[in-house]
């Protein structure tokens, strides 16, 4: 059985969208995953299971709008790909000061030529982005809510959702215990 991570799009944002963790943890055992964890109340889990990632994805998100009435992107990873985007983190040393202050946006899609610059080009003092395979990386010392650099990047018309380095962390090392 392979170990997957889900990160779902939305969800326990501003009080909409919601879905407590233990139940999203009953829904995924209820679709026969097993050694379901969560980690915090923004949609993250990890479990094994035999199934493809998009079969997978489907489900989740079926499920949960069978239950909670509403369907969230579901994004799926392979563990492996999720501990990868975590060695290739471009921002390591600023992770490891400020886990909150560098954050991985997991892309469904390829970015359009040219992205990455143009969201360089309206960065803030000392903020990047970089881009490594579907993980496009921000680095955003003043925070991300004050980031004009995340503002462009969330602006994007792309199937996305991103998670701190912190959390990407926690994810990965609740991934590597299963």
């Amino acid at each position: 059985m392979t170990v997957w991570v889900a990160l779902l799009r939305g969800v326990n944002i501003g009080g909409h969208h919601k879905l407590p963790m233990a139940k999203l943890r009953r829904v995924l055992a209820e679709l026969g995953f097993e050694d379901v964890a969560t980690y915090i109340q923004s949609g993250n889990a990890v479990f094994r299971s035999g199934g493809a990632a998009e079969a997978i994805g489907d489900a989740i998100g079926e499920a949960i709008a069978a239950r909670f009435g509403f369907r969230p992107h579901v994004f799926v990873l392979r563990a492996d790909a999720l501990h990868s985007a975590l060695a290739r983190n471009p921002f390591m040393a600023e992770a490891e000061a400020d886990g909150r202050k560098v954050h991985f946006l997991f892309l469904a899609d390829a970015l359009p030529p040219g992205t990455v610059e143009a969201l360089n080009a309206v960065a803030g003092q000392g903020e990047s982005a970089r881009l490594e395979g579907n993980v496009l990386y921000l680095h955003t010392p003043e925070g991300f809510g004050r980031s004009a650099l995340a503002r462009a990047a969330t602006r994007l018309k792309l199937p996305m959702t991103g998670r701190n380095a912190r959390s990407v962390a926690e994810i990965s090392a609740i991934a590597r215990g299963l």
